[in-house]
């Protein structure tokens, strides 16, 4: 690598680190959300879970993203999905409220940061 190339890769590598630097300070961005891995990592639904609990998981999940993009304040009560789930029979509303509130607070946890859980 040459004089010129090294300067030119100091030079833009201080410049990102200044514009980070800037970006750092707004109040609510923290960079795009996680990208989805539904299959592992946090935004798997537990093990344990049955069907309507890991549908609620998954969803709490996508509302905390939502609210995220939209720039609005972390809370379940924002999602209407959590608010009036639609659902045949009365007895899964439980479990998927359950596991709506799980994904949203795990979501919660990974985009916001641990100070809004």
């Amino acid at each position: 690598m040459n004089t010129r190339s090294k300067l030119t890769t100091v030079s833009l590598l201080s410049l990102s680190l200044l514009a980070g630097a800037s970006v750092a300070g707004a109040q609510y961005y923290q960079g795009p959300p996680p990208e989805r891995h539904f299959g592992n990592g946090w935004e798997a639904p537990p093990p344990e879970f049955a069907a309507v609990e890991q549908r609620g998981y998954r969803d709490g999940v996508d509302g905390a993203r939502k609210d995220f993009e939209n720039h609005r304040q972390p809370t379940v009560m924002n999602r209407d999905e959590y608010r009036n789930p639609h659902f045949i029979r009365p007895f899964e509303r439980r479990d998927y409220l359950m596991g709506f509130r799980r994904g949203y607070d795990a979501a919660v946890h990974q985009i916001y940061g641990p100070r809004f859980r």
